[in-house]
């Protein structure tokens, strides 16, 4: 049986900043719905990495494959990135209004991804109005009510406390498994890349490339206590170890 192609692949991609390097050369393939997490130092192009895939930066050289079409790759920044003026009812809708779905139709499925992401009832609050995780949900929504193949989150948890970058993680696996779409996921933290990715890949300091790249053998959501768990432990060392010694190399 011939193997599905990649839903999207980054192929040798650099990308210089007026003679700085910031990335690569760098390989990725992604296939459908798998989690895959990138983790290094700052600056050695994780977010570049994720804006290639998202059609949103060209790289210098290389070749970036999207096999998803419009609509079908959503991203989330570590900023909620909201219209500040507008309802979080009509900044979810707005990625569908944009693609031309009627107002209503667009609105109601708004309301449907807000109580998707456990906020029902917070269809005519403002940004302003949102606590910091509660506006991520927000964020989140608004790339969800697309029903994206891909799915990019660039360190969407950095700015919220522990127990709400929890509690969003273990929503992400939930929202997961109902459409599995394949996700990118960007972070420093090398617990939170153990806890939600299948596959973890480190990168060198900048320009980044592929320093290491270590499979998480645990289900996906993952079951209660895994972060107590021996596996998840020793994984965790083993992504910190190979993490020390890209930066030392």
């Amino acid at each position: 049986m011939t193997a599905a192609a990649p839903l999207a692949v980054l192929r040798d991609v650099e990308v210089d900043y007026g003679g700085r390097f910031g990335l690569g050369p760098f390989s990725l393939d992604i296939a459908s719905g798998e989690i895959v997490a990138l983790i290094g130092p700052s600056g050695c192009g994780k977010s570049t990495a994720l804006r290639l895939l998202a059609g949103l930066e060209a790289p210098t050289r290389g070749a970036v494959t999207r096999a998803a079409g419009r609509g079908e790759t959503s991203v989330v920044f570590q900023a909620p990135t909201l219209m500040p003026w507008a309802e979080a009812v009509d900044n979810v809708a707005l990625p569908l209004e944009l693609t031309g779905v009627p107002r209503g139709m667009a609105r109601e499925r708004a309301a449907a991804a807000l109580a998707w992401v456990k906020l029902k009832g917070a269809d005519q609050a403002k940004p302003a109005q949102l606590s910091g995780g509660m506006a991520m949900r927000v964020s989140l929504a608004r790339a969800l009510v697309t029903d994206p193949k891909l799915l990019l989150l660039d360190e969407p948890f950095a700015a919220l406390d522990e127990i709400t970058r929890r509690a969003l993680a273990d929503d992400i696996h939930r929202l997961w498994t109902a459409t599995k779409p394949a996700v990118v996921f960007v972070t420093h933290n090398v617990e939170e890349a153990v806890f939600m990715a299948s596959r973890v890949l480190v990168m060198t300091p900048g320009p980044g490339r592929l320093a290491s790249e270590m499979a998480v053998d645990a289900p996906l959501p993952r079951p209660a206590g895994f972060r107590t768990s021996a596996l998840f432990r020793e994984t965790v060392e083993h992504v910190s170890a190979a993490l020390a010694q890209a930066m030392a190399a």
